[in-house]
């Protein structure tokens, strides 16, 4: 943009060929606007770290444009949204800068007003601590009274008891006792369920492993069966071989037999 500016002051000088220094002037005033609009919008694109500005001028540039603005958003917000609004604002140096809508004076005397009826934090705290006390002292004083009654219940510490609260702990210890009743048989019927069920269980496994046994004595026997058919055959074929071997005398071979 400003090598533009630079091109069109050269055209106007050389076109012009030496028009007013007014003219000239205006037209550099124009250029240094806009190439200060364009950094300016660089420097609105980039994002801004909130941190303390160490560079003490960029620091006050900033506070007095800043400040501008927050007083400007003030005045708009009063007229706008007929708000009572007051604004004070002290600069790095202790200087004072305000604004108010009516009265600065009579705002703060209203703000005061207002901040004396609303409760404190140190007074919200003590009133949280006092209820913590009286909660924890109403839990210790159940807890006595729970520990009390237990010892009753166990035969401790009856002596000052009167009639009716020993008919009330022996009215606790017979309830007491008709759960215990009730639980124990829930207890042993459940037991007995699952003994049952494991006996099933048992005698179903002990039928497979019969019919196992009976089916393996009968493959033995068969076994055994086919063997000592095999065993008979084999022996009655060695008996007609040694009958044919051995009975009778051997025959004397005569002169014929010699001949053929």
């Amino acid at each position: 943009m400003v090598m533009q500016c630079q091109r069109s002051e050269e055209a106007m000088k050389i076109s012009d060929g030496g028009k007013h220094e007014n003219d000239e002037e205006k037209v550099s005033q124009r250029c240094k606007k806009a190439f200060y609009s364009l950094s300016y919008l660089k420097m609105v694109r980039g994002k801004t770290q909130m941190k303390r500005i160490e560079n003490a001028t960029s620091r006050q540039v900033t506070f007095s444009k800043r400040r501008n603005g927050l007083l400007k958003k003030a005045f708009e917000l009063s007229v706008l949204c007929d708000a009572e609004v007051a604004l004070i604002i002290f600069s790095p140096k202790s200087k004072l800068y305000e604004f108010a809508s009516s009265s600065m004076k009579e705002t703060i005397e209203r703000y005061r007003d207002h901040v004396k009826d609303m409760p404190t934090q140190d007074s919200m705290r003590a009133e949280d601590v006092q209820r913590m006390r009286q909660l924890a002292a109403g839990m210790a004083k159940q807890i006595e009274l729970l520990e009390v009654a237990k010892r009753k219940i166990l035969g401790e510490g009856i002596g000052s008891t009167t009639m009716e609260e020993l008919l009330h702990i022996e009215q606790q210890l017979e309830r007491s006792a008709r759960i215990i009743r009730a639980r124990k048989m829930q207890v042993y019927n459940e037991q007995v369920e699952q003994l049952q069920a494991k006996e099933k269980k048992l005698a179903t496994e002990n039928a497979i492993l019969n019919e196992k046994c009976r089916l393996q004595s009968i493959e033995t026997k068969e076994r055994e069966s086919i063997f000592l058919l095999l065993e008979d055959g084999h022996e009655d074929k060695t008996s007609d071989v040694e009958t044919e071997l051995f009975i009778g005398q051997p025959k004397r071979k005569t002169k014929k037999d010699r001949s053929k």
